[in-house]
């Protein structure tokens, strides 16, 4: 008997070193991009997780909590539940996030293993961030957070909470997570761009990704000695530009990651990229995909079994759990937000007969919101007796556009489904929403402003796409970059437009509204087209505003200090004030809005006088180097064919 239990425990002993030794099987649920979008979208009155077959939305986090439960029940192997970072920010439960971490708190309830943090966890400032891990922590709700490239300032103390938690170990550089044998190492990276359209992170800053990248590897297979390493990059994947996305660059300089699960984006990659032997996946963004990757550990070597796309729709029945749980948040944020407006969360507040609509054009969604900001800031600034002081137009980009508003099976818009098409941002005040600023810009300055949308967007990136109130124009997208603009109107479908003289020698002042968020992009703007679309925000006498907390919107004078105008609450009410049509006592949304409203006309052409009409120095500084190259290779011609003749 006692031989009998010495070969029992040396079987035992040693069958796990002969497991590890044969070929493990790993699987990795992972998600990015949630951005706090609990509920399915859109509508969000039409989600209804407990029911299936009866609606069109996407996502969900009860219906999410499912297919984990699913994929693990059909799974022998370790699964492991991963997010790619930017899990907050999206919708109104993200307004109390600061006192209750609701996604933190939701994703430990589901049973995430590991998280990164994105650009946007950054939104509410290193304070904003550090009050939310201090919350989820104080819950008992943290689930493992890695970031692994960010850099606190030594000189301000803005970060110093942030530091505090970070050195608490709330977040870690990286984390070793243990399954029957296996040990898996996991880092979080921000990439560039990412960092780049982080401006409320400051002080923090980021170090170059790849050389926190290399680190994380070296400490992780060296000191660590994983057999597996996963990095979570907040980078991302461009489907028209694989090649040169960051996470595969990511994956061509560290070849020792095994699996990037990517962030940032929002890129709806089917299947997976293979850089050398590092796999690269990413779900696209809101909860509308879950990835599901199957692994193979062998020999030191991690290899693909496969990979699908879980779409998460209406035929997928929510866990009751987390069901209950959200109609719990969605009643704190009714209470603690909502109610001293009058609404609630599901408050119905508007009727549409068509899909408002956001994308890389001239789109109904963004014609509402950027006439929304005009005509909720001219309530506080404009004086009748006082034509200078009307805002003439507002400008919005894309990028702060985040979510459609569809009609979904009703046509009634909601409270949450609205404020999901504007929902980020934190004021000067701390409070929670982007508030408005005016400025006054020259004629020229309006050009330039127009030029970021027809040459800095082709550049960089759909974010840096407009929409636009109080103006329309046309432009030759063959002209030259930052000279695309070839005429511009100013004035309304309702009062009509007159041409703009947008020469430098009209040097009247306009005013202009924007939020506070895209105006500190003019900077940026600057500096990137290297100085030629440089834009100068303006008070009224024509004197710089050095700090933009000066040209703020008060939206209640009569209070001491600033009282921040936000740009959601001016969508909200912009909507509500517009009339019942249909008698059904609601406000309806305009036919004017069904379509396009002729405010951004494209005009290609190669005919010459439309390329160099009214051109500015960068145009004819380009038309003169090509002149001198013509003529140099015509010089060059002629004297060759002169030699060829004599000979």
């Amino acid at each position: 008997m006692k031989r009998i239990a010495r070969l029992l425990c040396i079987v035992l002993t040693i069958l796990p070193l002969a497991v590890h030794a044969g070929e493990q099987k790993l699987t990795f649920i992972h998600t990015n991009d949630l951005h706090s979008y609990f509920l399915g979208i859109a509508p969000g009155i039409d989600y209804t997780p407990q029911v299936t077959g009866d609606d069109g939305t996407k996502g969900g986090w009860a219906r999410i909590m499912t297919v984990i439960k699913n994929v693990k029940a059909e799974r022998t192997g370790p699964v492991l539940l991963l997010d790619g970072g930017d899990f907050l920010m999206g919708s109104l439960f993200h307004m109390v996030s600061r006192e209750r971490a609701l996604e933190l708190r939701l994703l430990h309830k589901m049973g995430y293993d590991v998280a990164t943090l994105g650009n946007h966890e950054f939104d509410l400032r290193p304070s904003g961030l550090a009050r939310i891990l201090n919350s989820a922590r104080d819950a008992g709700t943290l689930p493992h957070i890695v970031s692994s490239n960010v850099i606190f300032s030594t000189e301000s103390g803005k970060d110093d909470t942030l530091e505090a938690a970070f050195r608490a170990g709330l977040v870690r550089p990286y984390t070793v997570i243990e399954k029957q044998g296996v040990k898996i190492g996991f880092f979080g990276l921000i990439g560039k761009e990412a960092a780049e359209v982080a401006p409320f992170a400051k002080p923090v800053t980021f170090e170059d990704p790849v050389i926190a990248a290399r680190r994380m590897v070296a400490t992780l297979r060296n000191d660590e000695k994983v057999d597996v390493i996963v990095c979570l990059s907040h980078s991302g994947l461009k489907l028209n530009d694989l090649s040169s996305s960051e996470d595969v660059l990511l994956a061509r300089e560290v070849p020792g990651i095994d699996i990037i699960i990517s962030g940032h984006t929002h890129t709806p990659l089917e299947k997976p990229i293979v850089e050398g032997s590092t796999i690269i996946v990413q779900a696209w963004c809101y909860g509308r995909w879950v990835g599901v990757l199957d692994v193979s550990l062998k020999d030191g070597r991690t290899s693909m079994d496969g990979y699908r796309i879980q779409v998460i729709d209406d035929s997928i029945p929510g866990d009751p759990a987390i069901t209950a749980a959200v109609e719990g948040y969605k009643a704190e944020v009714s209470g603690r937000v909502l109610a001293p407006m009058g609404l609630a969360f599901d408050s119905i507040i508007a009727h549409t007969p068509f899909d408002l609509t956001i994308g890389v054009e001239e789109s109904n969604l963004g014609n509402l919101i950027a006439d929304a900001s005009r005509s909720y800031v001219n309530r506080f600034v404009h004086d009748p007796g006082d034509p200078d002081s009307k805002v003439v137009a507002a400008i919005d980009s894309n990028g702060l556009i985040r979510e459609s508003v569809l009609r979904g099976k009703t046509g009634r818009v909601s409270v949450s489904d609205l404020f999901n098409a504007l929902p980020l941002g934190i004021g000067v005040d701390d409070t929670m929403g982007y508030p408005m600023i005016t400025m006054y810009l020259n004629a020229s300055e309006l050009k330039k402003g127009l030029e970021i949308l027809t040459s800095v967007y082709p550049l960089k990136n759909e974010d840096y796409f407009l929409q636009i109130s109080g103006l329309r124009f046309t432009y030759n997208p063959r002209r030259m970059f930052f000279d695309r603009v070839t005429g511009i109107e100013i004035g309304s479908e309702e009062e009509g437009y007159e041409v703009l003289d947008y020469s430098t020698s009209n040097d009247k002042l306009y005013r202009v509204a924007a939020n506070i968020y895209n105006a500190t992009f003019l900077k940026i703007v600057g500096n990137f087209t290297m100085n030629i679309l440089t834009i100068v925000p303006k008070d009224r006498q024509g004197n710089p505003i050095n700090d933009l907390a000066e040209a703020l919107v008060d939206a209640d004078p009569n209070r001491p200090g600033i009282q921040e105008a936000k740009q959601w609450v001016g969508l909200l009410q912009y909507v509500r004030g517009f009339k019942d049509i249909t008698g059904d006592g609601l406000p309806d949304i305009p036919e004017k809005y069904r379509g396009k409203l002729g405010r951004i006309v494209m005009e290609p052409s190669l005919n010459p006088v439309s390329l160099l009409r009214r051109g500015t120095r960068v145009t004819w500084l380009a038309f003169g180097i090509f002149l001198a190259v013509a003529g140099g290779i015509g010089f060059a011609g002629f004297i060759v064919t002169k030699r060829l003749r004599k000979k």
